[in-house]
């Protein structure tokens, strides 16, 4: 029976019956330790497990807790109710993914249904196939995601996840993940961890458990017989903690806890303690052995305590006391803390010789150098060799935060200096490749101090000016890389220094440092003895020489788009400058089909860590393509991602193209928020959004003075500097105050000249008009806009070119131009210049004009995600594919479907594919 926990259980309940309804929900249940969490997990096993046999949910502790875990009950209307079960230990909580393989190990047959890149990953973990496979830590979290909406095609699913607190950190974050992308699967996940912990579960909702007061404290001691006059005392030793509640009262309240000062979690440990030092010395080894192993692996045990002298009979006392049970070839304590009090309460001396026992038994790698981390007290070659053996083996199943963690150990341990400061080199690019910055830098600081090897030396400068511009300061980021290579003697440069000099150049650029920039181009010619296109292109760039600096790139895009060979080894900084290097030259085309094709390439292979970067970038060239509903859902999907993949230092930098969709829309509300939320190093693209809007709202002086000229360099040409500069000329212009106009024309116009976009000559064309006030460059640019690109500019040329024309009192010329752009604004529902344009019209003569939003189109109907399942779906993916691209379900895919279908008139795919989107 549980007591005080009618409300807990409602909402389990609730839970499990959303699952029953095919609606997917996840919990975390906090508390302190004996709170009552894994009876609340067993109550809800057994409820599971009696409506699965045609019962009722009771009220009562579930009785028969070991039949309710069985994994194969059936639901009332024949489909199968599975339940698994996963539960943390504390001394594994370094061992990768040993919680995965432990709640996955039932169901490993469901893996041949998965994405082969999704089951190869789970194979590398369970074991069963090859160890090494892609670089994506998310790709697990995707693969877990699949398999657990593939067993709820039988039927709801129930997943328990007890002590999370001590759960590996790679089995936590695939867990996680996939609780926050389940929806519609019929998926309950409950976890269930201590307070204050360091568990931290974001996105997942949380219940804490309170202790229970009197009433229910004084029924419980109640049914255990009890007499009423004792309640008071026990309940008061136990601050209203069940497990207390329990344990003094088992010890009759002997000892005196009254006015002990401990936490109650230290008194109960303290009150079992007293319990296991009652029991014979044999007995105290055999728990002492199972609290070292903790696993409750019986075999192991079995070994182990062979070599000590005891046995499996050894343990029938603390069996028959309540301490431990032993079932299915598995040593389980009650509770945790009676492991813990078994542990804590040995000697040290006997602990190692534990320790050792357990390592020279085991059978696994990595079970081993777990137990010979235990036996070592000071430096231990061989300990090392193992602990950084196993740390290779993590990093092969992308168990980055664990491999950090082995090879830090294995540093710590091994006699040889350089070995040292290898593994600590390693273990700092592994932390940060786990998201872990801080650390990460730490253990680099720490490998930097020790070592004299080139290569060594640049693996950990090269983690240092990750963790730095992960950080923000992307200026020292380029400059320690500089920097390294610089002080590096000719016969002790790194064989990566090409590689990294890319890279410094990438976040020179990427942190407007023009400095940064030419000197990496300086050295990179230097190491290779002729000048890289793209790094020399972005020099050329920060020296104002937009004409050889444009054809750079230029060629260097042509070069890579035919390439089919491998890749540099700086594969990832070359690849985000190659998706921007399109939109600096201005060729929207060639930007939409790289930022496409990387995110496809993201998508195929299961890179959900790099599909953030690649989408923001999409969605830059689907907003400057005029389609404002694919960018929202491309920049919807980036930050859904970075958000469930804790990459939130990534969604502060998502808000330029929601800031210039909303600019356009004349949204001010929104712009704001989105200035206010966005940190200043990062507030580029918002500003030149507030530049837009408040052009766009006729406050010229505002548009004007917001944002001053950026001075040569990267900033100088990023695509939203470039419109920005055609926004405060125009501003200039209305103010009367064209001479302020001057250098930012000039720089239009030299940029214009240099790229071969039609829509950029006739930007810089339409602004050359304004301060010249002249018709012809109007024309000329109307007729570069007929070779298509950017409709939102070709519009504000139209509309432009009808003031002037309506001012000269040409009307019926100013009115086509005027209806042609009123037209192209309504469609983009830009309200700011629909108004505008249509009074120009109305002074223009027009009789009958009404700026309006244009009735609602078909894709304005879906939601984001519902309009990008809609379109793979139209070009005839099937939902299994689609749910691999969008890393969802299929169950989640079809939700979205039988969303979309009645707000899209249609009741199939077939009728699905004959629809026009857009």
């Amino acid at each position: 029976m549980l007591y005080g926990r009618a409300a807990e259980q409602a909402r389990l309940a609730g839970l499990l019956a959303e699952a029953r309804a095919g609606r997917s929900g996840a919990l975390l249940l906090r508390g302190e330790a004996g709170i009552g969490k894994t009876a609340l997990l067993d109550w809800l096993a057994g409820t599971a497990a009696a409506q699965a046999e045609g019962g009722t949910a009771g009220g009562g502790e579930a009785t028969g807790d070991r039949e309710a875990r069985r994994d194969g009950e059936t639901t009332g209307d024949g489909r199968e109710l599975r339940v698994l079960r996963v539960t943390g230990v504390e001394p594994e909580a370094d061992l990768a993914f040993g919680g995965l393989v432990q709640l996955l190990w039932p169901v490993q047959d469901r893996l041949n249904a998965l994405p082969e890149p999704q089951a190869d990953a789970l194979r590398a973990i369970l074991g069963t196939g090859r160890e090494q496979r892609g670089p994506d830590r998310f790709l697990t979290g995707l693969a877990v995601l699949t398999v657990l909406a593939d067993l709820a095609e039988d039927g709801p699913l129930l997943c328990l996840v007890d002590d999370a607190q001590w759960l590996d950190r790679a089995t936590a974050e695939a867990l996680l993940f996939a609780a926050r992308r389940l929806a519609a699967e019929g998926v309950a996940i409950v976890l269930a961890g201590r307070e204050d912990d360091g568990f931290t579960a974001p996105g997942i909702p949380e219940l804490t458990l309170p202790r229970l007061d009197f009433e229910d404290s004084s029924r419980l001691l109640a049914d255990r017989g009890r007499a009423p006059a004792l309640h008071s005392q026990i309940i008061t030793e136990s601050a209203g903690n069940p497990l207390a509640l329990i344990e003094f009262d088992a010890a009759r309240s002997d000892q005196p806890h009254q006015h002990a000062p401990l936490p109650v979690a230290d008194r109960v440990s303290s009150a079992f303690r007293a319990r296991i030092g009652g029991l014979p010395e044999r007995t105290r080894l055999m728990m002492l052995i199972a609290a070292a192993e903790g696993r409750g692996d019986l075999p192991l045990l079995l070994r182990a305590s062979e070599l000590l002298g005891v046995g499996l009979g050894d343990l029938a006392e603390a069996e028959r006391t309540g301490l431990l049970y032993v079932m299915d070839g598995t040593v389980t304590f009650r509770h945790p803390l009676i492991a813990s009090a078994t542990y804590q309460g040995a000697v040290l001396a006997r602990r190692i010789a534990v320790h050792r026992a357990l390592a020279e038994a085991a059978t696994d790698p990595d079970c081993r150098a777990r137990h010979l981390l235990a036996v070592a007290t000071g430096p231990d070659q061989e300990a090392a060799l193992e602990l950084a053996a196993a740390a290779g083996r993590a990093r092969g199943r992308t168990a980055y935060a664990a491999a950090s963690g082995l090879f830090g150990q294995a540093a710590r341990l091994t006699t040889d200096p350089r070995q040292r400061a290898s593994w600590l080199a390693e273990a700092a690019a592994l932390a940060l490749a786990a998201g872990h910055a801080a650390q990460a830098d730490r253990l680099a600081q720490e490998a930097d101090e020790l070592t004299g090897d080139p290569a060594a030396g640049a693996r950990i400068a090269s983690v240092r000016a990750a963790v730095a511009f992960e950080l923000g300061d992307r200026n020292e980021a380029a400059h320690g890389l500089l920097a390294l290579l610089g002080n590096a003697a000719p016969n002790a440069t790194p064989p990566e220094a090409s590689g990294l000099l890319r890279t410094a150049a990438a976040y020179g650029w990427l942190a407007g440092d023009a400095d940064a920039v030419r000197t990496a181009a300086d050295q990179l010619a230097t190491a290779e003895g002729a000048a890289d296109p793209l790094v020399e292109g972005l020099a050329r760039l920060c020296e104002d020489d937009a004409e050889h600096g444009l054809l750079l790139l230029t060629r260097f895009l042509e070069r890579r788009t035919g390439a089919s060979g491998p890749r540099d080894a700086d594969e990832q900084a070359v690849r985000m400058l190659a998706l921007t290097c399109g939109l600096l030259l201005g060729d929207d085309e060639a930007a939409l089909g790289l930022a496409s094709a990387e995110v496809r390439r993201c998508r195929s292979q299961g890179l959900i860590g790099e599909l953030p970067y690649a989408l923001d970038v999409l969605a830059q060239t689907q907003l400057l393509a005029g389609r404002h509903r694919d960018a929202e859902a491309a920049v919807t999907e980036a930050e859904e991602i970075a958000r469930d993949t804790g990459m939130r230092r990534r969604l502060v930098g998502l808000g330029a193209v929601r800031a210039r969709m909303a600019a356009i829309e004349g949204d001010a509300r929104r712009v704001r928020e989105l200035a206010d939320a966005t940190p200043p190093a990062l507030r580029t693209g918002v500003d030149c959004a507030l530049v837009l809007l408040d052009l766009g709202l006729g406050d010229f002086g505002s548009a004007l003075s917001r944002l001053d000229p950026p001075p040569p360099g990267p900033d100088r040409y990023t695509w939203l500097s470039l419109s920005t500069a055609a926004d405060q000329i125009e501003a200039a212009v209305r103010l009367g105050q064209p001479e302020r106009a001057e250098e930012a024309l000039r720089h239009c116009e030299s940029w214009a000249r240099a790229t071969t976009a039609p829509w950029a000559q006739a930007v810089a064309l339409r602004c050359r008009a304004l301060v010249d006030d002249r018709p012809e460059p109007y024309a000329q640019a109307l007729h570069l806009h007929e070779k298509g690109g950017r409709l939102f500019e070709r519009a504000r040329t139209e509309l432009l070119y009808g003031e002037w024309l309506r001012r000269a009192r040409r009307p019926n010329e100013a009115r086509d131009a005027l209806r042609s752009a009123l037209a192209s604004f309504e469609r983009l529902r830009a309200e700011p210049w629909m108004r505008r344009t249509a009074a120009e019209l109305r002074a223009a003569g027009e009789r009958r004009v009404a700026a309006r939003v244009p009735a609602e189109n078909l894709i304005d109907r879906l939601t984001p995600q519902e309009l990008q399942v809609v379109r793979l779906a139209r070009g005839g993916s099937s939902s299994r594919e689609i749910a691999a691209q969008l890393f969802l379900s299929r169950r989640t895919v079809e939700h979205h479907l039988y969303k979309a279908y009645p707000k899209l008139g249609v009741g199939s795919r077939r009728e699905l594919a004959l629809l026009d989107l857009g």
